[in-house]
């Protein structure tokens, strides 16, 4: 059985999302980052990186969110999560998926974590880090809108719902607590978050993480 490994409202929550909506079983595996558990030795050796998620699939042991997704998708092709594998929009899918993970997602990490590319006690630096990188996630999130009005759809490749979507989400999400333009106040991606808020799956991962509101 599929083992996720995790920590609430991290990366792990795309993931998450996408084995509620695939159906297969699998178990959840708390990784308390609280309490440095993502540090120890038995998890550092599932990822020497020391990041979450980590997924185990048999004898398989993956980490890196993009890489999970693809496994996903290519070993659940039933769900019908990911275009076809030689399409034009199979290539579209390849590339949000790395703008996603590449761009979006560690520009939010340096957001989040600037005094990681300072000189320890260097506050000024870190805060200043913090302002641009705020700015240029806010660009991201008009290139995110842009795209939902571009094709009008429901979901972010149009009219079917893809292992996009929770990626979105999730990224999206964690500018809740922006103190100015979060992802949810765009006129796009307002409408997009609470549609995903309202899928069956979501909600179940939500509860499982044990997640309050605001949720986006």
């Amino acid at each position: 059985m599929m083992e996720l490994h995790y920590y609430p409202s991290t990366a792990a929550m795309v993931p998450h999302i996408l084995l509620e909506e695939i159906g297969a079983p699998y178990e959840r595996v708390l990784v308390d980052r609280a309490q440095d558990k993502h540090k120890a030795p038995e998890y550092l050796a599932l990822n020497p990186n020391g990041l979450l998620p980590v997924l185990t699939d048999g004898e398989l042991v993956l980490y890196e969110t993009a890489a999970i997704v693809l496994h996903l998708v290519d070993t659940h092709q039933l769900s019908a999560l990911a275009p076809a594998h030689g399409s034009v929009q199979r290539a579209h899918f390849h590339k949000w998926l790395v703008w996603l993970t590449n761009t979006l997602q560690a520009t939010l990490i340096v957001y989040f974590y600037p005094e990681r590319w300072m000189n320890p006690g260097n506050a000024a630096g870190a805060a200043e880090l913090k302002k641009h990188a705020q700015a240029k996630v806010g660009a991201m999130l008009d290139q995110l809108a842009a795209e939902l009005a571009r094709h009008g759809g429901p979901w972010f490749m149009g009219e079917t719902y893809t292992a996009l979507d929770p990626y979105v989400f999730t990224l999206c999400r964690w500018t809740r607590n922006f103190k100015s333009e979060p992802a949810r106040s765009r006129a796009h991606l307002g409408p997009y978050l609470q549609r995903m808020l309202e899928r069956p799956a979501v909600q179940r991962v939500l509860a499982h993480e044990q997640l309050a509101p605001p949720y986006v």
